[in-house]
């Protein structure tokens, strides 16, 4: 399972040119799965996203995490996070699981945010074609990937 987080002032979802969802200050986390996956990334990942120090303190120093800022949670579906691009120009999405895998863990991974964070997490619409609009704060973009623990 891999995770693409970015710290917003904002972050929105539109479908099908309706606001299908939005946060303030927060986390906006593209989340990418894979055949292998368990309940053990999503507890993984779900404590590295909530405890990662990444807003700033009164010093002006990365050293709060969400929940201490009182910030959002935005979590987004996206397959392409598992392109490969090593042969040829075409990514290749062999590695991002179909429907029938992805979609009960991403809404396992979205329950799992929200019970640890206590508050409501906003989505996408899974398989939807959407419309992603952020500020990213910073720029602050980090990768994380459960099969690659750094």
């Amino acid at each position: 399972m891999r995770l693409l987080i970015q710290r917003v002032t904002e972050a929105s979802v539109t479908i099908e040119g309706r606001v299908h969802s939005e946060i303030g200050k927060g986390l906006m986390v593209l989340v990418g799965i894979e055949e292998a996956d368990t309940q053990e990334d999503i507890d993984w990942l779900t404590g590295k996203l909530l405890r990662l120090r990444i807003f700033d303190d009164e010093a002006g120093v990365m050293n709060l995490d969400v929940q201490q800022v009182g910030g959002e949670v935005m979590v987004v579906s996206q397959f392409t996070l598992h392109a490969s691009t090593k042969k040829g120009n075409r990514p290749s999405y062999f590695r991002a699981a179909g429907e029938a895998i992805s979609r009960p863990m991403y809404e396992k991974f979205v329950a799992s945010v929200e019970q640890a964070l206590g508050k409501k997490v906003a989505t996408g619409e899974f398989g939807a074609d959407m419309k992603v609009a952020l500020v990213n704060d910073g720029p602050v973009t980090i990768w994380i990937d459960s099969r690659n623990r750094e």
